[in-house]
């Protein structure tokens, strides 16, 4: 078997509210697949991409059906190992058009928490072109971090393309353990995507070109900083750097947006185009994502990505 890519994570099950409220008075919900390196895995996907996802389920009805939706989505599930000793990880997320949703999780001590150094398969991984990598599964567990460094130490030395989205968690471990994760970690990346936010916390630097050259000093070859709606900003260790416009859009929920990001970016890198072009791919499935409830609802075929930029103003 030959992959695209590969990526690995936890999961989720998702409630979602389809009424706005504080989340103890909302009786109307809906479920679907969810977790940040589950919607890449899925938008690469639908843009053709072979692409699997590595994790531990429970043998539960939810993860039965994550691994159903994983399979519908065309995500490959043969690096998907299951447990009856642990559950499957969920959570709750409010119905909120104005801000941020507010959001519960059910995660501490699930399956996809104990996974180890022992759980890496390196022939698995090595089959696979690119891997993407968060920092959220690091944040689960000490097994979970070592597995994080693991694979990133295999396929590294493997000379295999990694791209690295840092997705901060601050409310899932400590502090100084995050950043230090984080930027060790970037020292073996090749495309690094923070936000501007992230940025800052990261380095505590306030630009994004001062992120953008703590990274390529560190050794990172591509560093792209998202900016919000204005788009993001990139610099390489060649040399070259720019601002990509975003796309205008009505934000209906924002969660999403940055692995829709990241799916458009690393997907045009992998197909040929160019990096400018690969981040306005970037720019424009992120935007088309915030514009559905769904955490990946939003995540676009090549038609629909097609139809969508040649239809959305830039900003």
């Amino acid at each position: 078997m030959h992959l695209d890519f590969v990526t690995f994570g936890e999961p989720l099950y998702m409630f979602y509210a389809n009424e706005p409220g504080a989340l103890e008075d909302v009786n109307n919900w809906s479920r679907a697949l969810a977790g940040a390196e589950t919607n890449v895995a899925a938008g690469l996907c639908r843009l053709g991409h072979q692409t699997g996802l590595v994790t531990k389920l429970g043998e539960d009805m939810l993860g039965r059906f994550i691994t159903k939706a994983m399979a519908k989505e065309g995500i490959d599930t043969t690096g998907v190992q299951t447990t009856d000793e642990r559950f499957t990880g969920w959570y709750i997320k409010e119905k909120n058009e104005e801000d941020d949703p507010a959001i519960e999780y059910f995660r501490k001590g699930s399956a996809a928490s104990t996974m180890s150094v022992e759980d890496f398969d390196e022939n698995y991984f090595g089959q696979a072109d690119y891997m993407h990598v968060t920092s959220i599964f690091a944040a689960l567990s000490e097994d979970c971090y070592n597995f994080s460094k693991k694979a990133v130490e295999y396929m590294h030395k493997a000379g295999k393309v990694i791209s690295f989205d840092p997705n901060l968690r601050p409310q899932l471990w400590d502090h100084d353990r995050m950043v230090e994760f984080v930027n060790e970690t970037a020292k073996s990346v090749d495309i690094f995507l923070p936000g501007l936010e992230e940025g800052k916390i990261l380095t505590g630097l306030d630009t994004a070109e001062d992120i953008a050259k703590f990274y390529l000093d560190l050794g990172v070859k591509i560093v792209i900083v998202k900016t919000g709606a204005s788009g993001a900003y990139y610099a390489t260790s060649e040399g070259k750097s720019g601002q990509v416009a975003g796309y205008q859009v009505t934000p209906i929920d924002t969660v999403g947006a940055g692995d829709g990001f990241a799916v458009g970016v690393i997907s045009g890198l992998k197909e040929g185009l160019s990096l400018e072009d690969s981040i306005l791919r970037g720019n424009a499935i992120g935007a088309r994502q915030v514009t559905f409830e769904g955490d990946n609802d939003g995540l676009p075929t090549q038609e629909e990505l097609k139809e969508f930029m040649a239809n959305t103003k830039r900003a």
